[in-house]
């Protein structure tokens, strides 16, 4: 069987390091955390936590990044599952010219009034930019130009209410067998995490698997709320295509 190589394009605060630990649960799928998060911090001059330590891991070379992700894996691996943050892509030539054709493409989406009040407890310089979703409609574009056909999208709403029938639906549409593994995981880190795993993985590092969505009730910041409604129209536009 040939190495299926998924980038799964999301955004900050959604999810993402759990459906990376639900993938990587599988024995025959080996992860990556978020490979680009190095060549981001040096070109954009953002002041991340941990930014010395990230690039120092990381590098701050793009293209050097997609040798590692077209590299050969060992036979027994049949999946290569990379989380990607849509933001961090800041030359979407770059990935035009070198991400789109060898990989299977899908998107994770929250809604971004979720995202901007997890966010802020971690970080608190918020922009409609560093949420990724203007980005994830231009990857989702450029991919179904190149497919013919709209690639898959998941709510992580859906996933955390129905994690069998969403990671059902979503491995069908990337042809690969659905697994009862990616339903739960051990506690704890990964060799997988990247280096920042200490500042940003404090939930997802006591959990075993999803758990339902629970609403909150926190109220934004009027600039809070300006940055979640600048990013709407881009999360309706994806949200549509949600299996």
């Amino acid at each position: 069987m040939s190495l299926i190589r998924i980038a799964m394009w999301s955004g900050p605060r959604n999810i993402s390091t759990a459906m990376m630990r639900s993938w990587e649960n599988r024995r025959d799928t080996v992860v990556i955390d978020e490979p680009f998060y190095g060549p981001f911090l040096a070109a954009s001059g953002e002041n991340h936590p941990l930014k010395k330590e990230v690039i120092a891991a990381q590098g701050a070379d793009y293209r050097a990044v997609i040798d590692g992700l077209l590299a050969p894996q060992a036979d027994s691996i049949n999946i290569f599952y990379q989380k990607h943050m849509a933001h961090h892509m800041l030359d979407m030539n770059f990935v035009k010219n070198h991400l789109i054709v060898p990989f299977k493409h899908a998107f994770l989406i929250r809604n971004p009034k979720d995202v901007v009040r997890s966010y802020v407890r971690k970080y608190p310089y918020i922009t409609a930019e560093a949420l990724g979703y203007s980005r994830q409609v231009s990857i989702f574009n450029m991919v179904k130009n190149h497919i013919g056909h709209n690639p898959p999208v998941v709510e992580s709403v859906d996933v955390l209410n129905q994690p069998k029938a969403t990671l059902e639906k979503l491995c069908q549409a990337l042809n690969v067998t659905f697994d009862d593994a990616m339903l739960s995981w051990p506690t704890g880190y990964r060799d997988s995490d990247g280096v920042w795993a200490s500042h940003w993985y404090n939930r997802v590092i006591e959990s075993t698997g999803f758990k339902p969505y629970q609403e909150k009730d926190t109220p934004l910041t009027p600039a809070e709320a300006k940055v979640a409604q600048a990013c709407q129209d881009d999360y309706q536009l994806l949200r549509a295509f949600r299996l």
